[in-house]
């Protein structure tokens, strides 16, 4: 059965209500961090009343988990869409230089999702899930033998920081001449260093998909 007009006036008034509510949070949060935060502090910036933001999300730390889940589950969107190929390493590229183009995409959103939060909290479930992801192909790379370092987690932490400064260098320097090649060149270059050849010494062909 189909929605009243009513009902579905109702449903895309509580829509636009979070939408508003959630937007202003990232705002606020971008701008001041985790520590100025406050309920009174979105709602000034919304326009919506403190009672309505604990209506929709129940207190500060639940406003935050949702933001913080809707923004991860963006990222993990884009990382379903990789391309993948029979080569761990290939896939490697790929998910890297997608989470790349995500933050340069999503400044806002990227800068939410790395910004130390005040108490010790548990990931989003996106976020966890989407790290999985992006740590299969090394997975696959140490079991088969093909990873210089036996810390999987140190060679997954130096992609990261790599791909993060990246992000970083190229969104706060938005005057430098950046090459269009840099990206690509520098996930090809540590991936070189981390990862063994095939033993055919090719790329192995990409799947059919």
């Amino acid at each position: 059965m189909r929605p009243l007009p009513a009902e579905q006036r109702r449903l895309q008034q509580r829509r636009e209500a979070r939408r508003a509510i959630l937007d202003a949070t990232e705002a606020v949060l971008v701008e001041e961090g985790f520590g100025r935060l406050s309920m009174r502090r979105v709602a000034a910036r919304c326009g919506y009343t403190v009672p309505t933001l604990y209506h929709h999300f129940g207190d500060k730390m639940g406003l935050i988990d949702e933001l913080l889940e809707e923004r991860f589950a963006r990222l993990l969107q884009r990382a379903r869409r990789v391309r993948q190929s029979n080569d761990p390493a290939q896939n490697m590229v790929e998910y890297a230089s997608a989470f790349v183009r995500f933050g340069l995409q999503h400044p806002t959103h990227y800068q939410l999702m790395t910004t130390p939060r005040e108490q010790p909290s548990q990931p989003p479930p996106s976020a966890e899930e989407a790290r999985a992801l992006m740590q299969q192909p090394l997975l696959e790379l140490a079991a088969a033998g093909r990873l210089y370092s036996e810390d999987v987690e140190a060679c997954f932490q130096s992609l990261w920081a790599l791909l993060h400064g990246l992000i970083s260098l190229r969104t706060s320097r938005l005057d430098h001449p950046w090459s269009k090649a840099q990206v690509k060149v520098a996930i090809e270059s540590i991936i070189r260093g981390m990862v063994r050849p095939s033993r055919d010494g090719r790329k192995q062909p990409r799947r059919e998909t």
